[in-house]
Order: structure tokens, then C-alpha cells, then sequence
């Protein structure tokens, strides 16, 4: 809560100011949107009216040029307007004391093979979109994330089915950990089906001590022999987890393998996706990107601190 007000705080005085500055801007292309329209409406009576073909040409090849330009621009302040306000967020999170400067790079994305290697979906992936990369340092683990939008070819349709779509996090921690252990909502248990397979026929099992009463109700946690759980997922973070995921209706998926750490949040919208034809300025639309990025952070943190 504590950071929540801290972010509002940094969002009135720095992202906001910028917000209005994009909305001006988002205004000034929607009104050359309008007269683009009118022009086009005004060149059509034209025709009707005086019935001369070459004019009415003439006239379509300028008014041509005007449609793509304004096309350009609104396609430039859609691609732009997302790295703007990720960049002013990323000052404010890498502001700790614990954390390395972030980077951020808006059309680089996790590797595919690196999202296969979770272990938390079972799945050829066939389509793997990715873009707005973010990497840096959480005490002494290196983390790097991205938004995935990851689906596969059905067996018995002719189309693609959803896998995964949201944050995905991959951190390295600096020694091997022991044994193998797999967190998936247990709401969706029929469509993990082959992940839990796949746990089980390299020795994981369902385990529930250790664990809180709530994050067992809302998770299924499958471990390896001589899995640390307990020191790898402190109580606190559990609850923090489980209020998360009630508060905001997400899932989330965590894996250990190796030296690896693997975390995803689903989100079935776009983030941080400007509008045209209604405003952007919104705390709500930044607070939700902010709020799934500190969640995988404080994660980290925890299992920084806590190792």
C-alpha cells in the first residue's frame, strides 16, 4: 500500500504532465482525422456535382498524400506513446536501494526456448509474440521481463488456441537450487494437464505442507525430491500472492528449475495500449502495468532477501 501511494505521489507529478502532453497531442491528430473526413466527403460532392472526372482525379492525388501522412502520424503516436510512459515508469521502480538501473527496450522479448524451459506450459508455441523487454538487477539476482502472447495449433480444430498472454519473468539466481518445483492455479488444473504430467513423470509431486491454507486452496504446488520449498516461498509472500490474485483477478504461474526462476501474470488486454478517439490521461491505465511489474519485483525480492 505503502508503495501504491508513493507511485500516485510520481504520478501526479511526473507521468501525468506527460500524459497531458500526449493527449494534446492525440487531439491535434484526431481533428486532422476530422477534416480528412470532411475533405474526403467535400471531394465526393464534387464529383456528383460538376460530374468532371479529371478534376475530381486531380483533386483524390494530394488528398491521397494528406490520408497517408495523417496514417503515419497516428501509427508513429501509437508506436511511440507506449516507451514514453514504460520509461517513466521504470525511473521510478529501479529507484530503490536494492535495485540496479532498469533497462528497457520496446521490441525485444524473451527467447521462445527460454519460455519452454519454465516448465510451466507444455506446448509447441507455434505462435510467440513478444515485445516490451525489461531487464536489470534485484540485489544480487538478474532478472528480465516481457509481455508473451503464446498460443498453439488445436488437435482438433483448425485454429489457434490460447496458452498464455501476459508478463512473463525469467531471473537467474547465483547457485544451483534443489530439486524442481512447479506453481499453477488450481482453477485451471484441466487445461495444465500436460504441465502436470510432465512434473510428475520426472519424479513431482503434489505437495500442501508448508504451504498457507489459502495459497493451497487457490494453487497446486508439485515439488522434486529434496525441494526447498518452504525457503524458496516465504508465508508472507504466499498471502501476498493470493491477495493479489483476488484483488485483481490474474493468475499467476511460478517455477524453479535450476538455477532458474520463472514467473508469469496473465493479462488479456493490451497494457499501456494508447486510445484515439478517447482520452489516455488515467491513473488506472498505468496503475495495472505498474502493479503486475512490482508484484514479479517483490517476488525477486523476497527470494533475494530470504537466499
Amino acid at each position: 500500500m505503502k508503495r501504491l501511494d508513493e507511485f500516485r505521489i510520481y504520478y501526479n507529478h511526473t507521468i501525468h504532465p506527460e500524459l497531458v502532453r500526449l493527449e494534446r497531442k492525440r487531439k491535434r491528430l484526431l481533428l486532422l482525422l476530422f477534416v480528412s473526413i470532411f475533405l474526403f466527403a467535400a471531394i465526393l460532392f464534387l464529383q456528383f456535382y460538376l460530374k468532371i472526372l479529371v478534376i475530381s482525379l486531380f483533386l483524390m492525388i494530394p488528398f491521397g498524400f494528406y490520408i497517408t501522412f495523417i496514417l503515419f502520424r497516428i501509427q508513429r503516436f501509437r508506436s511511440t506513446f507506449k516507451p514514453h510512459i514504460v520509461n517513466l515508469l521504470i525511473d521510478f521502480i529501479d529507484d530503490g536501494l536494492n535495485y540496479g538501473t532498469f533497462k528497457y527496450n520496446s521490441k525485444r522479448f524473451i527467447h521462445k526456448n527460454r519460455f519452454l524451459k519454465s516448465m510451466i506450459f507444455q506446448t509447441k508455441a507455434e505462435q510467440y509474440i513478444g515485445e516490451d523487454y525489461i531487464n536489470g538487477k534485484i540485489g544480487e539476482l538478474d532478472f528480465e521481463m516481457c509481455e508473451l502472447n503464446v498460443r498453439e495449433v488445436s488437435k482438433v480444430r483448425n485454429r489457434l488456441n490460447y496458452v498464455f498472454r501476459g508478463v512473463f519473468m525469467h531471473t537467474t539466481f547465483n547457485r544451483p537450487l534443489r530439486g524442481k518445483i512447479l506453481i499453477l492455479p488450481r482453477e485451471f488444473k484441466q487445461y495444465l494437464s500436460r504441465s502436470i504430467k510432465e512434473i510428475n513423470r520426472i519424479g513431482g509431486i503434489e505437495i500442501k505442507g508448508f504451504l498457507s491454507p489459502r495459497f493451497n486452496e487457490a494453487f497446486m504446488t508439485f515439488a522434486t525430491k529434496n525441494a526447498n520449498v518452504s525457503g524458496l516461498l516465504s508465508t508472507i509472500m504466499q498471502e501476498a500472492i493470493v491477495d493479489y490474485r483476488l484483488s485483481t483477478g490474474k493468475e499467476i504461474y511460478i517455477s524453479f528449475v535450476e538455477t532458474d526462476i520463472y514467473m508469469a501474470i496473465t493479462e488479456p488486454k493490451d497494457i499501456l495500449e494508447p486510445f484515439i478517439f478517447r482520452s489516455n490521461v488515467s491513473f488506472e491505465l498505468v496503475r495495472e502495468f505498474f502493479e503486475d511489474i512490482h508484484m514479479l519485483i517483490r517476488l525477486v525480492e523476497d527470494f533475494d532477501e530470504s537466499n
